[in-house]
């Protein structure tokens, strides 16, 4: 008898609850503009008000009402009454031997009695950037077969207020509010620029299937009046979801990069099961016409390194070929490995091979060392903490930790 491929799509679990005292964190100006109404603020002052509470929200990245000095102390009660201004609770933090940080996020549950959600959410610090890799759902609706992550199951989508939160929590942990005391740590600058500069959306889930969240949480993220990220230094990771893609070039508006990994059909449908639904020549037509993609605004083709499944020179000269016309990058990715993983990482000398080949197309960008595998925080390997490792698995992370 023959097995049952894997569902494409994973279809969630539960939908979000409201605690019933929601944070106003990560709120768009749409969404204070209503909370303001619902404790009778008049409408005619709402815009001002909500400018107010933007700032301190933000900018400052206050965590106690009675420091919005700008806000009236009569008001400042009322919202203290109805609201707060938690952040997803740090439960566990762990530090690479390499700098990167990632942290265990507890996300309150609107349901009584219910255990709270946990998602991963890293800060990787570079010597010209510090990236922050968030999280768009509790696990994935997808099923990449080299990707820890895509073993959970999916449970929810996160709403733009818990996608913001995890970028306030960061700033929150590393002191990267004005008038904060900085974090100290390996690979952290000391002082001048901000801690984090660059976001990607390449956490746990898929941000294309979580659109209207994603969208709304990175507008919040972009606004120059308060966290102010640029659209050019946030990059959303897709695996292929080619109806969203158009759509987020238009209402987003920031840098895609596109988890493709193969260049042949039969192999993305094992690698990345969604291509039985959106094949290569669909995802690709969808690059082409994706909104602003030029030669300043490429497009960045993820491609992981696994040892004799991908990584022959054929292989590299065909997604050269596939490419041609398409403004992009190449993000040559060396496999990270995670306890009952089928696959391992090409050999070094073999990934200088390939990546030969299409930095001489003109596509490559330098293969990184990968970041933070001692404490599984590297691309591909997220996994919350609530589905426990076994001791198996442990033996084999503290085992893949001294061979690196």
């Amino acid at each position: 008898m023959t097995a049952l491929a894997p569902a494409l799509e994973k279809t969630p679990l539960e939908t979000y609850v409201a605690p019933d005292k929601p944070s106003l964190v990560g709120m768009t100006r749409a969404e204070l503009s209503d909370k303001l109404g619902e404790i009778g603020v008049p409408e005619r002052e709402r815009k001002m008000r909500v400018q107010q509470l933007w700032h301190w929200l933000h900018f400052r990245g206050v965590t106690d009402f009675d420091r919005m000095t700008s806000v009236s102390k009569d008001l400042r009660g009322k919202l203290a009454q109805a609201f707060t201004l938690d952040r997803p609770e740090v439960v566990a933090e762990q530090i690479s031997s390499d700098g990167t940080r990632k942290w265990l996020l507890r996300l309150p549950s609107g349901l009584r009695g219910e255990r709270p959600h946990e998602v991963e959410c890293v800060y990787i610090p570079e010597t010209d950037r510090g990236t922050l890799c968030v999280s768009s759902q509790v696990g994935c609706t997808l099923n990449c077969s080299f990707c820890h992550t895509g073993t959970q199951r999916l449970v929810r989508n996160l709403p733009a207020a818990e996608i913001v939160g995890q970028i306030v929590g960061a700033r929150d942990r590393l002191g990267d509010w004005p008038d904060m005391e900085r974090a100290r740590g390996p690979g952290l600058p000391t002082e001048g620029e901000r801690f984090v500069s660059n976001i990607v959306m390449m956490g746990m889930g898929e941000p294309l299937y979580n659109f209207e969240a994603v969208r709304d949480g990175l507008h919040v993220a972009s606004d120059g009046e308060g966290i102010s990220i640029s659209k050019r230094r946030i990059t959303l990771s897709t695996s292929g979801v080619v109806p969203n893609i158009h759509r987020a070039g238009a209402e987003i508006g920031t840098m895609l990069a596109i988890s493709l990994h193969a260049v042949r059909d039969d192999l993305r449908d094992e690698l990345v099961p969604l291509n039985r639904k959106y094949p290569i020549a669909e995802l690709l037509d969808a690059c082409r016409n994706y909104p602003g993609v030029s030669n300043a605004r490429r497009i960045t083709f993820e491609y992981v390194m696994l040892k004799g499944v991908n990584d022959s020179l054929a292989e590299a000269k065909e997604l050269v070929r596939l490419l041609k016309g398409i403004p992009a990058k190449i993000n040559l990715i060396p496999f990270n490995p995670w306890p009952g993983s089928r696959y391992e990482c090409s050999d070094w000398e073999q990934i200088e091979k390939f990546s030969e080949v299409v930095f001489n197309a003109g596509y490559a960008s330098p293969v990184r060392t990968p970041r933070g595998r001692d404490i599984l925080a590297a691309c591909g390997q997220l996994k919350s903490e609530t589905e426990k490792l076994s001791a198996r698995e442990r033996m084999a992370l503290r085992a893949m930790a001294m061979t690196d």
